[in-house]
């Protein structure tokens, strides 16, 4: 930014003797003048609405205005601006979460926040379904397991019969009607033997009833 430089002294031409010619304020002089102050002015911001260039940059201490919230325009943002958004972004009754436990009134700068959920995964609100229709309802347990169980099985057989036939003149038995050539019905019984396998299921551990799950630390803003 440029300041402006005085070319010419006309203070000391005042005590330069009359006849002097240099006592004489030439119109070149004054020209130069003007021309030296135009450029320090064309540098200046305005003083209503500037436009800056460059890296502005306030003096330590400088009270700006304060923009109206939601403002999405170039103007200079204040810390009291800047503040006014983060409180919005998290106000009371929020959740913030992070892989790092500093609480987040230091690392934000405001609120009161205590830590939210320990042990806890979070689940969307379902008006639809009594577990989840209401805010901070609770339910689970971490160690609701598969209990280890075995399953079996009872087959009865009674036996059952098989009818042939044998013919009165050689040939194979035939397991039908009786032949033409005649022969003598014939009864037998016998049991089917059926294999049952029993098998055991589920597990007798404990936390093994986990849906995959990553750890962060989660905090709540109370005021």
């Amino acid at each position: 930014m440029t300041n402006y430089v005085k070319s010419t002294n006309f203070a000391t031409k005042d005590n330069l003797a009359s006849g002097d010619p240099l006592k004489i304020v030439k119109g070149t002089e004054i020209n130069t003048e003007y021309d030296n102050i135009a450029v320090a002015v064309a540098t200046k911001a305005d003083v209503a609405s500037p436009t800056f260039t460059g890296t502005p940059t306030l003096p330590t201490g400088t009270i700006a205005t304060t923009q109206s919230f939601g403002n999405s325009s170039t103007a200079i943002a204040t810390t009291a601006f800047v503040q006014a958004a983060m409180a919005a972004l998290f106000p009371v009754g929020a959740i913030y979460t992070a892989v790092v436990s500093t609480n987040p009134a230091t690392l934000i700068g405001f609120g009161t926040w205590t830590a939210f959920g320990a042990g806890r995964v979070m689940v969307g609100f379902d008006s639809s379904n009594a577990l989840f229709d209401a805010a901070e309802e609770t339910g689970g347990s971490a160690n609701a397991i598969v209990v280890s169980h075995t399953h079996t099985a009872t087959v009865t057989d009674a036996g059952h019969a098989h009818t042939y036939f044998s013919p009165a003149v050689g040939g194979a038995l035939v397991n039908a009607a009786a032949p033409s050539g005649g022969g003598t019905q014939n009864t037998g019984t016998a049991t089917t033997g059926i294999t049952v396998a029993n098998s055991t299921e589920g597990s007798s551990g404990t936390n093994t009833n986990y849906q995959p799950y990553i750890t962060v630390y989660m905090w709540k803003r109370v005021s």
